[in-house]
């Protein structure tokens, strides 16, 4: 049998990739290209420094990346010599030497890596900029490493160096990027609100918005109709939760890793279940051993019911069905519907399943549950051998 893998261009979902399209990031784009566009209409006169900020996930990097290719596109077609130079701080130490040597050797690739201080380095590139006619945009990605490291001289020399020289070209804009402002009061009053005049907040990504980032990228990275819209649906309610998009990609690159590792065609919800948990594993041991023998038996009614179908919730009277049969296989007397929804709330609280009230499609309103972050063959398997007598979570 020839093997046929779930993936079109699996390279699409790599942390690195920068797609030409950024769904609901456009206003910040739009943003940042009104407050540097004098870079590509008006080079040499002014300055600036922008400031974004926003959760792990909320697309500031592939926002800054984005915008550096469009802007040097622009500057190249007007015969501007503008270079864009993206630098992660934590990735250089929060070293402001490692940072201006790494941004010198875009211009000069064998710039010797020792016999100079972090001054010479700035007044250096300063230098090069000046002979070559040329202007940078430097970003300072995961600004509160160099904060943390250094303190305020490296950002007050940087926003100041210009200044030494008024009637010069201004060559260097400066974009910092960092997940909270409360990083900046380690600074000084004076750096600080420089930094704080132009400032873009990148709100975490709602569900929805999760749904269409997925979209785009499953379009790009995957073969067609290879992932269900059921398993979409599933990766950006979890990813949700924290709004992070970093997080909804890497679940779907895992999930169509399990697809083609089971010999799939098609990303099914308990591949995602399986991604979760290979990402953030949830499955506390002890936890699960401290199991009532009808809650085991309730966990084991729903994730048998999982391992049938490609739904990501069931309704409250599935769960009830399920658990009556695997009771009837243990021979044990079923609980009332009371406890069996104490079973579901004290769950759900722990994180192992996930609880909704149905909206659209089913009539009236029930509760439908989920199985959000747990495989349901492993938990099945777990279960069985807990149930088993000797057997261990």
């Amino acid at each position: 049998m020839q093997y046929c893998s779930v993936f079109r261009d699996e390279a699409k979902l790599d942390i690195n990739y920068i797609p030409q399209r950024l769904p609901h990031r456009q206003t910040q784009l739009n943003l940042l290209d009104q407050y540097l566009q004098y870079t590509t209409t008006a080079p040499g006169k002014m300055t600036q420094r922008i400031l974004i900020t926003g959760q792990i996930g909320t697309g500031k990097t592939a926002l800054t990346q984005h915008f550096g290719k469009s802007i040097t596109r622009k500057a190249q077609e007007r015969q501007i010599n503008l270079e864009y130079v993206h630098v992660n701080c934590r990735q250089c130490k929060g070293s402001l030497f490692l940072i201006l040597q790494q941004a010198i050797q875009r211009f000069i690739p064998t710039f010797p890596k020792r016999g100079y201080s972090a001054e010479e380095l700035l007044q250096t590139i300063m230098q090069i900029l000046d002979e070559r006619d040329a202007y940078v945009i430097l970003t300072l990605d995961e600004l509160e490493a160099l904060i943390r490291r250094e303190g305020s001289d490296p950002l007050y020399n940087l926003t100041r160096i210009q200044e030494t020289h008024p009637k010069a070209p201004k060559r260097l804009t400066l974009i910092c990027v960092l997940r909270q402002p409360e990083h900046l009061e380690r600074l000084d009053p004076s750096t600080r609100s420089t930094l704080q005049q132009n400032v873009i907040h990148l709100e975490e990504y709602t569900e929805p918005q999760l749904t269409d980032i997925l979209k785009d990228r499953v379009h790009l990275a995957f073969a067609p109709e290879a992932v269900s819209p059921q398993s979409i649906d599933h990766i950006a309610q979890l990813a949700a939760r924290e709004g992070d998009a970093r997080y909804a990609i890497e679940l779907l690159w895992r999930a169509g890793k399990y697809a083609d590792s089971t010999g799939l065609r098609e990303v099914t919800p308990e591949c995602v279940r399986k991604a979760a948990v290979s990402v953030y594993p949830t499955i506390r041991k002890d936890i699960m051993l401290s199991f009532s023998l009808h809650e085991k038996l309730f966990l084991l009614g729903v994730a048998r019911h999982f391992q049938r179908t490609t739904s990501t919730y069931m309704s409250m009277g599935e769960a009830a069905d399920a658990y009556a049969v695997v009771c009837e296989e243990y021979e044990e007397e079923g609980r009332g519907h009371t406890q069996l929804w104490k079973y579901v709330k004290d769950l759900s609280a722990l994180g192992i399943i996930e609880t909704k009230i149905s909206g659209a499609g089913r009539r009236g309103k029930t509760t439908l549950i989920g199985l959000p972050r747990i495989p349901a063959s492993d938990l099945e398997e777990a279960l069985e051998k807990a149930l088993g007598g000797g057997g261990s979570l």
